[in-house]
């Protein structure tokens, strides 16, 4: 940990020495939350973001906040570790070819519906019911953003595979509705809230019991989605290469869960933050081009159990495609295979977000590296 700011009804506990205002400003709005738990823990990959800040964690009592969660429920990262110990650039190429020809990416969604079992266990929650004939179209899709398919070489010997994706429209649908419904809760409450952004649901009330489970429903989508995927790069890996998978991790980095924190059950929100209890498996990821860790939690209570989800923004995307020099951008990615081509992509340039170097040394406390992941080739949403 790196500093504590005790100016407001909670302390705000920081993992980064510099934090932009706007961030500041949401942390200090979370720690002002008469339902706030002990601290805000803020990680080092921090930004600004809608009502919390990106890499924020917060541990409420009784309440649950959508937005603290975020649009994208279930954003996560999945990684397979390969028997294969090198790959050749040709096939590089070819792999990252097939998969743009597979893998809907940005807005599209797939022509058909798609299997997954757990579409027969969905809620009976009225927004998840609307959206499921949609959501079975947007199951193995990528997305657009930050979301991306990378092929790795470890420094533990072998290629790794590491894709980073969500819950999509599918998500973003849940997490609006029950915005919606906790502002009026908020309003109906007369709660003295910093923002309506922060607007919360008794976690017992029908609201609240129903907004937990349709997140923990696209929770469940969010993990398949990944798995499809994850699957179908397998498939286009071995038309290429003999290989195997000998571990995998497939975690989340945007959701809330019921745990037990300092003696007392919580809720505990996670946006843009990955749970590091002690002993579990972890991906961190860089920014395009940059390294990506396999990490293990070490449990740090003063985090909430929490490490970064990634290198995190330092600046945002308008002024990326602004300010950026393409060359620039594109020398950093030498020896990698790419498609970063012209200004349009230069919103997700490795001199768009903080050092992932830095971002890593911050958090030695939350965090124990197992393998450090270079960029052989990358897939943009």
């Amino acid at each position: 940990m790196k500093r504590v700011i005790d100016s407001e009804r909670l302390p705000i506990k920081l993992w980064l020495d510099d934090i932009e205002s706007g961030a500041l400003q949401q942390a200090k709005n979370l720690a002002n939350l008469p339902f706030a738990y002990k601290w805000i823990a803020i990680m080092p990959d921090c930004h600004q973001g809608y009502g919390m800040p990106i890499g924020g964690v917060m541990a409420a009592k009784d309440v649950i906040v959508p937005n603290a969660v975020g649009v994208d429920i279930g954003c996560g990262m999945i990684a397979s570790r390969l028997t294969l110990t090198d790959i050749d650039e040709e096939s590089l190429r070819s792999i990252l070819d097939r998969l743009t020809a597979m893998i809907p990416l940005g807005f599209n969604h797939h022509a058909s519906p798609q299997h997954w079992s757990g579409f027969d266990r969905a809620p009976d929650i009225p927004v998840v019911q609307r959206e499921l004939d949609s959501a079975r179209r947007q199951l193995g899709t990528l997305g657009g953003g930050n979301h991306f398919i990378e092929i790795q070489q470890g420094d533990d010997g072998h290629v790794w595979l590491m894709l980073h994706s969500g819950s999509r429209n599918f998500g973003y649908k849940i997490a609006s509705e029950y915005h919606r419904i906790a502002k009026k809760n908020s309003a109906d409450k007369n709660c003295q809230l910093p923002t309506s952004d922060l607007a919360f649901l008794d976690f017992e009330s029908k609201e609240g019991q129903a907004y937990f489970q349709a997140m923990r429903f696209a929770l469940d989508f969010a993990h398949a989605s990944r798995s499809a995927m994850m699957n179908t790069v397998k498939r286009v890996v071995s038309d290429f290469t003999v290989a195997e998978v000998d571990r995998e991790v497939n975690i989340h980095h945007n959701y809330a869960a019921v745990e037990r924190h300092f003696g007392q059950d919580v809720i505990v929100h996670r946006k843009g933050a990955t749970k590091a209890e002690k002993g579990l498996q972890g991906i961190i990821p860089g920014s395009m081009g940059t390294c990506s860790y396999i990490v293990e939690g070490l449990g740090n209570p003063d985090s909430f159990n929490s490490c970064s989800h990634g290198a995190g923004r330092r600046m945002g995307r308008k002024r990326a495609k602004k300010d950026l020099d393409l060359k620039e951008e594109q020398g950093k990615m030498k020896g990698i295979v790419h498609g970063l081509h012209s200004r349009k992509g230069l919103d997700e340039a490795p001199g768009a977000y903080k050092s992932i170097d830095e971002v890593m040394q911050a958090q030695q406390d939350l965090v124990k590296i197992q393998v450090q992941l270079r960029t052989l080739g990358v897939l943009k949403g």
